[in-house]
C-alpha cells in the first residue's frame, strides 16, 4: 500500500432497471474540496500513462468496464518511496481510490469494448499543475 492512498467501498443500488453508484459526498471523511470531475475512458489493452498532479487529490472509480489502475511513489520523504500498488476497478469490485498529490498513475483497460472511470478532483484542470510521462519512461520501472 501507498502511503496516503484511501480505498473506500461504494454503495451500488441495483434493480431490473438499472443502478445507482455512488461516489463521494461533501459529507464523507474522504472529501476535501471539489475543483472538477471527468470521465475518462479507455479501451481494451490500452494503456494510459504515466501522469501526476502536483497539487490536485484525484478520485478514481471505474463507473463501467474493468481497469487496472497503477500508482507509482516517487515522493522523497515517503515511507512507500519506489513502491507500485496495482488495483483493479471495476462494477463487481466497486470502490473509490483516493489518490494524494506527487503520486504517478495510470491506467490499463481490461475488459473487451471500453471501460469509463469517473474522476473527481481538488482542482479544476491546469495544465502546469500534471507531469506526463509515456508509459515505458525509465524513471517508472513498470512493465504494463
Amino acid at each position: 500500500m501507498i502511503e496516503g492512498v484511501q480505498v473506500t467501498p461504494l454503495k451500488k443500488i441495483t434493480d431490473n432497471r438499472g443502478s445507482v453508484m455512488h461516489m463521494l459526498r461533501n459529507d464523507s471523511p474522504i472529501f476535501k474540496e471539489f475543483g472538477e470531475i471527468y470521465f475518462s475512458t479507455i479501451f481494451y489493452d490500452s494503456v494510459k500513462a504515466w501522469r501526476l498532479h502536483l497539487e490536485s487529490t484525484l478520485n478514481y472509480a471505474c463507473i463501467t468496464g474493468k481497469v487496472k489502475l497503477v500508482l507509482f511513489d516517487f515522493r522523497k520523504n515517503s515511507n512507500s518511496k519506489g513502491k507500485f500498488q496495482e488495483l483493479i476497478l471495476g462494477q463487481e469490485n466497486y470502490f473509490l481510490v483516493t489518490i494524494p498529490k506527487n503520486i504517478w498513475n495510470g491506467f490499463k483497460g481490461l475488459q473487451k469494448g471500453e471501460s469509463i472511470i469517473a474522476s473527481c478532483s481538488t482542482l479544476p484542470y491546469r495544465q502546469d499543475e500534471i507531469i506526463r510521462r509515456p508509459q515505458d519512461h525509465p524513471e517508472i520501472p513498470y512493465k504494463w
